[in-house]
């Protein structure tokens, strides 16, 4: 498979910030509204930032967007979860949601790129 570091959005500061600081941003920035809104910021920021890893997989074949583009999609079910109130585990469940989102997409990021390398 032919890798394309030039298309990767992870190299652009513009592409970067727009497509993955942003919405980590606007996470951070939801811890300070109501749980419906926070709920909604949350899902939007996540499956933007999954879109976007997805969609850079698939530009550039930078391996670990070709995972945490499912985790960040995958993640929208527990925020979803605690904004609808099937479970109410209060700002600390919130915090700590966040923290494994943020956590786990480093993980993946590490482990992926560790074992098969930036681009595969």
């Amino acid at each position: 498979m032919r890798t394309q570091p030039s298309l990767d959005w992870l190299g652009g500061v513009y592409t970067s910030t727009l497509a993955w600081w942003m919405p980590k941003a606007a996470i951070l920035a939801g811890l300070f509204f109501p749980v419906s809104v926070r709920a909604v910021i949350w899902i939007i920021a996540l499956i933007w930032m999954g879109t976007a890893c997805i969609l850079n997989a698939r530009r550039c074949n930078r391996t670990h967007c070709r995972y945490t583009g499912p985790y960040y999609l995958a993640m929208v079910v527990p925020v979803i979860v605690l904004g609808f109130g099937i479970f109410s585990e209060g700002i600390y469940g919130w915090i700590s949601l966040g923290v494994f989102i943020v956590g786990g997409s480093w993980l993946v990021w590490w482990a992926t790129e560790r074992t098969w390398g930036k681009f595969s």
